[in-house]
């Protein structure tokens, strides 16, 4: 509290002393974010098969029938992780980046959606809800490795969007159903090309 009766000039060169330079933002070595980044999509990769069975078991038939599989199933509002080797191949560094941020952006949003939909449909799951807790806090903590990783490179961050856009509220149970899996699906092929994608990052920019 004292510095702040001192002289204005003796305040300005303590922030001058304190604050970084403009600069260093671009000086900073992705190095240790790719790593982190890279490592908590390993630890996420290790739970995303686990939440998708969790999933199906509290939906009933025919979700929860051995097998269940519906790969035709989308949501326009959440990118597929799918793509063609030859358009991957040919993304740079900042494109991948973005499209996995505005991705990871979406299931952050997907899940909380899910886990509200579930709160209501299976209230009696904690387990469940757990899991899509878990699963949206690690989403948002892979936003933030990668919004550091851009940092670093001197990349752009993608301004963050709405991606679910309006409500639909009056979705029948089935459908928050089929919303979930998707949801649920697309959150375990996204963070498998997420490890895929980092560890050729890791590659390129290792220390």
């Amino acid at each position: 509290m004292m510095l702040l009766t001192h002289h204005p000039s003796s305040r300005l060169c303590l922030l001058t002393l304190l604050s970084p330079p403009l600069s260093s933002a671009a000086s900073i070595s992705p190095a240790e974010p790719i790593s982190q980044a890279y490592s908590l999509a390993l630890y996420m990769q290790k739970n995303t098969s686990a939440l998708l069975r969790t999933y199906l078991q509290y939906q009933g038939s025919p979700f929860s029938d051995p097998g269940f599989s519906a790969p035709e199933l989308q949501l326009s509002s959440l990118p597929p992780a799918t793509a063609f080797f030859k358009t991957w191949h040919a993304l740079d560094d900042g494109e991948w980046l973005s499209l996995a941020q505005r991705a990871f952006l979406a299931l952050t949003q997907h899940l909380q959606l899910v886990e509200d939909d579930q709160s209501d449909l299976n209230p009696g799951s904690p387990i469940l809800l757990a899991q899509l807790g878990a699963a949206r806090l690690r989403a948002q903590g892979l936003l933030g490795n990668m919004a550091a990783i851009t940092t670093a490179l001197g990349l752009p961050i993608p301004p963050e969007e709405d991606t679910l856009g309006l409500a639909a509220f009056g979705a029948s149970a089935f459908e928050r159903k089929c919303r979930g899996y998707v949801v649920t699906r697309e959150y375990g092929h996204w963070t498998d090309r997420a490890v895929r994608d980092l560890a050729l990052l890791k590659a390129k920019y290792s220390a």
